[in-house]
This record gives C-alpha cells, structure tokens and sequence, in this order.
C-alpha cells in the first residue's frame, strides 16, 4: 500500500508521455535528425581546400602554375576588382598581387585567412627553388574515435540526457499547476515526495530506448566506436537524467505560468548548451572561468560519456564526474521537495 501512490502516478506519467507525439520526437527523432546532420555536415572528407586568388598582371602565370600543382589549393586568376569583391565576399581567403615583390592581401582577423597566407608562401617559396631543411612527411588522423562526429555524440547524447529532463518534466508540473490538477492531488492520500519521484521514475523509463537509439544510430552510420562497457555507459546516462530530472523539479517547484518556467528553463540550460563542450572543446574558454565550466552538470555528465565512449574509462576513472553530477541530482531534488508548492 505504500508504494501503491507511486506506482500509479508513475504509470499515469508513462502513458501521458506515451500520448504525447511531440514529446516522442523530441526524445527519439530529435537527437538523431541532429546526428544525422552533424555528421553529415562534419563527415571525414579530408580538409577544406585554400581557396585562392592571384591578379592579372606581369609575372602572373608563374604563380597560377605553381600553385596549381599544390595539393590542397584551388587557384582563381582574376583582375584586380574582380579579386577584392572575391575576397571582400569571402568566397577566397587570399589574394596575390604579382611583381617583383609577392604582396599577399587578406584579412589578419580570418583564421582560414592567415592559414591560406602560410600554405601559400611557402609553396611559391618551393617553386622558386627554396631547399627545405629536413624531410618531413604527413600522418592524418583518420581512426574511428578521433573524428569530430566521435566527439560530437556523447555531446548530443547529454545535451538530450539534459533536454528531455528537464523540459519534459518542468512543462508538465506547471501545466498541472496551472489546470489545477496539482490542487486536486492534495486531497487524495499521495505525499509529495511519491508525486515528485513519480515525475523522476517516468522520464527514466524511456532512458534505455533514448540512449539506444542515438547511440546505435551512431554506431551503424558513423561507426562511433563504444570502448567502454555499457553498464558503465548506462551508469553514466542514469546518473545524468537523475541529475536533470532534479533539476527540472527545481525549476518547476514554483513557477505558476508556461511563460515563466519557459524563461527559467531558457536561463538554466543556455549557459550548458554554450559552455559545457556539446560542440567544441570546453579548453577554449579562459582558464579563470574553466572552475565554473568544470563544475556544471552537463559538463560532467559529457566528459564522463565521452571517456566512457572514447577512451573506454571505467567507474573509477570517472568517479569526480559522477561525484559532481549527484551532488547536483541530491541538492536539486532536495531543494524541490522543500519548495514545490501544489498551487
């Protein structure tokens, strides 16, 4: 009889979830109509080519020829107008002037922009009979765990972790509060603790087809290596939508309107999705602010799928992530059980 209020509230929230078609897309398809671009649009082609421009003028042709037998460098012969609406367009990222003296025009604030300037110079530098030093030779990282699209799935695997908690258990509080269903419930013999786990026990029970299904979306078409274990994987993704699910029971515990758990949401998740390394490395922000980063939930929820995935990390190897995302999942659910209101 005891766990009967929590059984009950938990197959309600099952099926309202069940019910809902949007809910499904944004659990399942979402994450993987994402990939599927992502992956797409990052694929392993090899690098983008330096794309060129060299004037008209005396001693052109030279240069066109040297730099069209440069791997890597399309070369565009144009005039000289021609050539500063290319570059102002950013359709080229260099242009060569011609002479006696080779004037490379680019803007210094475009990173393919400088690179261009370096590859070029020294490819025309080569043609006009510069030695090199000593011989090199080119090794491109090509294996399967090292590509951006191996870096890129734990990210949207969390960020959906992140997502789906939060805003599928947040939308549906306050859309009771504001029904005045959540009044009513204070009249039956249900605790608030069973509502609220009840919230918690229903978004899990869509976890293992949510992971399974972008992670093997990314196994089959992408080749996303999983070096670890998956009961270390699913530990990890368990903990993570703990965590967020405690943290949408958070934002929800007062919010009256659709408008303002909309804007909280919006306030509590921003700052993730931008610093919490989903698409680029969290490295690239400065190191006095690298504390904050490291401390978000998100960010230790991704560093440990990405280890797990990756590097094929076990518990142990990843025990301060999980510390840090169930310090959020015990605070968070605490903090929402002493704040939620029914009304």
């Amino acid at each position: 009889m005891r766990l009967l209020p929590l059984y009950h509230l938990s197959a309600t929230k099952v099926r309202e979830l069940l019910r809902e078609p949007e809910a499904l897309f944004w659990v399942f398809f979402f994450p993987v109509l994402l990939a599927l671009v992502l992956g797409i649009a990052f694929r392993s082609t090899g690098p983008e080519p330096v794309l060129v421009a060299v004037e008209r003028g005396p001693g052109d042709a030279a240069l066109v020829e040297a730099l069209g037998q440069v791997e890597g460098v399309q070369v565009r012969h144009l005039d000289p107008q021609e050539a500063v609406r290319e570059l102002r367009g950013g359709r080229v990222s260099l242009v060569v002037v011609p002479g006696a003296t080779w004037t490379y025009w680019f803007d210094p604030t475009r990173p393919d922009s400088r690179l261009a300037r370096l590859a070029v110079d020294d490819a025309l530098q080569r043609a006009a009979g510069r030695d090199d030093v000593h011989a090199t030779a080119v090794r491109r990282m090509t294996e399967k765990g090292s590509r951006y699209i191996d870096f890129l799935i734990p990210g949207l695997l969390g960020m959906n972790l992140m997502g789906t908690g939060m805003w599928g258990i947040g939308f549906y509080i306050v859309t009771a509060r504001t029904k005045r269903l959540l009044k009513r419930f204070v009249a039956t013999p249900m605790r608030r603790t069973d509502f609220l786990l009840a919230q918690v026990i229903g978004r899990l029970v869509f976890l293992v087809l949510e992971v399974g299904v972008l992670v093997g979306f990314a196994r089959l078409a992408f080749g996303v290596p999983l070096r670890g274990s998956v009961l270390t994987l699913a530990v990890v993704c368990l903990v993570g939508a703990m965590t967020f699910a405690g943290l949408g029971l958070l934002v929800a515990s007062r919010a009256r309107t659709i408008e303002g758990v909309s804007g909280l949401m919006n306030l509590t998740m921003v700052p993730m999705w931008v610093a919490s390394g989903i698409f680029f490395s969290t490295a690239r922000f400065p190191e006095v602010v690298q504390p904050l980063v490291q401390a978000l939930p998100l960010t230790a929820v991704i560093d440990a799928l990405r280890a797990v995935m990756l590097d094929g990390a076990g518990l142990v190897a990843i025990g301060g992530e999980l510390a840090i995302a169930g310090v959020w999942c015990v605070v968070s659910f605490a903090a929402a059980l002493a704040l939620f209101r029914w009304s």
